[in-house]
């Protein structure tokens, strides 16, 4: 039995019902439909930006009142991800839904999915929101990580870590991002240090709490690709890129990378060898490493647009985001070539007070996301510089 297949009998019903929705639902949302995005953030706010040229009237779901996202978007509803009532009116007022974020609780994601379709599906979602589910998927279709060990206690990290892994990162397995919910293992560590560690990110030794032990990657490059994939199997994608992080937040993104032909075709074949097992409905972006030895070894998964896909706004002929819409209403894919290189520039807190330099370039374009408070880590906007095509 595939993991896919095992994490669906989780569902609250049995599969044959399950199949039997599926071939009922729509193979194509009509121009004039509504597209439910649940989340509120940049990324759903681009989502429904790119959604409006294409005739389709965005409904978002947040608990949060004030929303990038709804501040482009003809309809809003503000409430819990656990609140069923207004979750199903959600639901019913929509003809298909996607998430801007992959953290999304999955019981939310059941209960919209039971009244609209949910795309990417439940499972993919699934699979990419828990670190120990996804490494396992990766491997079990044959693509590399990094080495890892899931972990459940306290006393199980220790064990490994003077078993197994003298070094390494400890990663929560669900709602990680931007470095948050991990800490790095040094050698030498002794078991004061450790519950200290544990404790940072468990509140306490004893605890438990599910995650992961990796190796730490001696790297040359961090590489993203995202790709596309609608109902009837058809793929596009988009050129890989690297990727620069500060404090573990993307800061600058460059594309094309530039590596070798063979890497950059590896990454690719990797990225849509993922997304056609997991039969995604949508976008797949996947994160990687290039090792100094030209390993191309996968770290993380993310069912949804992606920030090292934002140059493609500027500098493709069809962007990510009107890729996912695309995608998710069954409609065929667009180009998705790159007509000129591109530097993605995360405005990150404080950054944003510095748009006038963008402003003043004549091949920038600048992007705000309308956030009024600005915080330290938080992505406030972006800027892609345009320069001159080279393949």
């Amino acid at each position: 039995m595939s993991l896919i297949e095992d994490v669906a009998d989780s569902f609250p019903m049995d599969k044959s019902v399950l199949r039997e929705r599926e071939s009922e639902r729509p193979q194509c949302i009509p121009m004039g439909g509504t597209i439910g995005i649940l989340g509120g953030g940049q990324l759903g706010r681009m989502a429904a930006m790119a959604a409006a040229p294409l005739g389709y009237t965005v409904h978002v779901y947040s608990p949060e009142p004030d929303t990038p996202a709804a501040e482009v978007s003809r309809f809003h509803t503000c409430a819990a991800f656990d609140d069923k009532t207004a979750l199903a009116a959600f639901a019913k007022s929509v003809d298909v839904i996607t998430c801007e974020m992959e953290h999304v609780p999955a019981q939310t994601l059941k209960w919209a999915d039971a009244i609209a379709p949910l795309y990417p599906s439940v499972c993919v979602f699934e699979i990419c929101q828990n670190r120990i589910a996804e490494k396992t998927f990766l491997n079990q279709i044959g693509v590399d990580t990094a080495n890892w060990h899931p972990i459940e206690s306290f006393d199980h990290v220790e064990r490994v870590y003077q078993n197994e892994m003298n070094a390494g990162i400890l990663k929560t397995a669900y709602a990680g991002y931007d470095g948050k919910g991990q800490a790095q293992l040094e050698s030498g560590l002794s078991r004061k240090d450790l519950e200290h560690i544990w404790a940072s990110i468990f509140g306490d030794k004893d605890n438990p709490g599910s995650a992961i032990l990796e190796a730490i990657i001696p790297f040359e490059r961090e590489l993203s690709v995202i790709v596309a994939r609608n109902n009837n199997g058809e793929l596009s994608v988009y050129d890989v890129v690297e990727n620069i992080h500060r404090d573990h937040i993307l800061s600058v993104t460059h594309a094309p990378a530039a590596v070798s032909k063979t890497i950059l075709k590896s990454a690719q074949n990797i990225a849509v060898k993922i997304a056609e097992a997991l039969q995604v409905q949508g976008l797949l972006a996947v994160e990687m490493f290039l090792t100094r030895d030209g390993d191309v070894l996968v770290n993380e998964l993310a069912p949804r647009p992606h920030n090292s896909g934002h140059w493609t706004i500027d500098a493709c002929f069809t962007n990510q985001f009107e890729q996912l819409i695309r995608a998710i209403c069954g409609l065929p894919l667009g180009c998705s070539d790159r007509w000129a290189n591109a530097e993605m520039v995360n405005l990150i807190g404080d950054d944003v007070t510095e748009t006038s330099r963008y402003l003043d370039m004549t091949n920038t374009k600048l992007h705000l996301y309308g956030k009024k408070e600005v915080r330290p880590g938080r992505k406030m906007g972006h800027a892609t510089i345009i320069k001159p095509l080279t393949k």
